[in-house]
Formats: structure tokens, C-alpha cells, sequence
């Protein structure tokens, strides 16, 4: 397991998470130890453009990325800000994404008082389309910290649901490339049992 640093938080709490898994992982940002990677992770809190910004520094990290998710097919998680690098594009910034998966990200906008922005805190995950990720679960539910939410232009790249004013994709895949918008690491045994799903993935 490789866990690629583009330079955004919270590796930490994921690290002690597959840790506590007994899963080995090894945190790079050069793209000669991605070469070695059987299945990446893509982490991140934080801006998309300073994310961006940091993985496009880090030469040929970028190309070796996409040549595992895209052309070698390697099991690859984008999580929180993470998935948001997967599409083309954010609204909270001007940075090309990856582009892995088609989409934009849009910023959480309501008329409504009672919902704030960030979307922040514990809530209800629902299954779109059947996923390795989402195997053995009864009940699906995830600590989610966000202010912008993904849009992908194919609805069959929709993994998961969650409603917060709307309904958004908390979760997206296509073929061996999955991305999901709330914390696995932060959400307990909900997220080691998607974690250890991913890892089977």
C-alpha cells in the first residue's frame, strides 16, 4: 500500500488507522517508489489548487499516477480532498484536476439557515451501484468535513449517496478507481471495514 503526499493534512490519522489494521503503507511523493505500488491511496484536507500545486512539483509523480489508476489498473482510493483531485476541475480554485474521472467539484450553497458550510460531522451513506467497498455493510455511516462536493459528468461513476440539503456523491468510482468525500479514518468501524474492503478491492 502506498499513501501519495500531495501536501495536504491529515496523513497522520490515516496512517495510525492502517496501522491499527495491520496494514503496511508507505507514505512518497516520488513517483520511482509509486512505480512499486499494488494499491494507492490519494489523502487529503486542505485546498485543491495548493494540493495541485504540490503534486505538479514533484516531478513525474503526476504521469505515474495515472499510469497505475488508469494504465495498469492498480486499486486507487481518493479520499476527502483526494477524490476531489480524481476530476477535472474545482469551483475552489483554478488548478486542472487529475482527471481520472470525469467531473467538477461545486461548493456547498444553501438558502436554507439550517445547513452550514462546511458539511461537517457524522452522517448516513447510501449504496448507488454494488462496489467491493460497500461489501458486508448493513448500515453504512461516515464522519464527513467538507465544503465542496463532487459532480461527476457519467451517473454510473456515482458510488454512494448522502443527503445534506441535497443529495451529493459521497462516494465515486470507475472500473479499479474509487474516490469517497467523508473520512474513513475518522469514522471508526465503519471506516476500518471500508478500508479493509479496499484492500481486497
Amino acid at each position: 500500500m502506498h499513501i501519495v503526499n500531495c501536501g495536504a493534512g491529515n496523513i497522520g490519522s490515516l496512517l495510525n488507522m492502517l496501522k491499527f489494521l495491520n496494514i503496511e503503507a508507505k507514505v512518497t511523493d516520488d513517483w520511482r517508489e509509486l512505480s512499486n505500488a499494488s494499491r494507492i491511496i490519494l489523502p487529503g484536507v486542505g485546498a485543491f489548487d495548493n494540493a495541485m500545486s504540490y503534486l505538479e512539483t514533484r516531478d513525474g509523480l503526476i504521469d505515474e499516477l495515472k499510469n497505475k489508476a488508469l494504465n495498469e489498473r492498480i486499486p486507487t482510493l481518493g479520499i476527502c480532498l483526494g477524490m476531489q483531485l480524481l476530476l477535472e476541475s474545482s469551483a475552489e480554485g483554478t488548478s486542472h484536476g487529475l482527471g481520472i474521472i470525469s467531473g467538477v467539484c461545486e461548493r456547498f450553497s444553501f438558502d436554507d439557515n439550517n445547513y452550514n458550510v462546511p458539511h461537517m460531522g457524522w452522517n448516513n451513506v447510501t449504496i448507488s451501484k454494488p462496489s467491493p467497498l460497500s461489501e458486508n455493510f448493513d448500515e453504512m455511516r461516515f464522519y464527513f468535513v467538507h465544503s465542496y462536493y463532487c459532480k461527476v459528468s457519467r451517473s454510473e461513476d456515482v458510488l454512494f449517496t448522502t443527503n445534506y440539503g441535497t443529495n451529493f456523491a459521497s462516494g465515486i468510482s470507475n472500473g479499479n478507481v474509487y474516490g469517497v468525500q467523508f473520512h474513513p479514518e475518522k469514522s471508526h468501524k465503519f471506516g476500518m471495514k471500508l478500508l479493509k474492503n479496499f484492500m481486497q478491492a
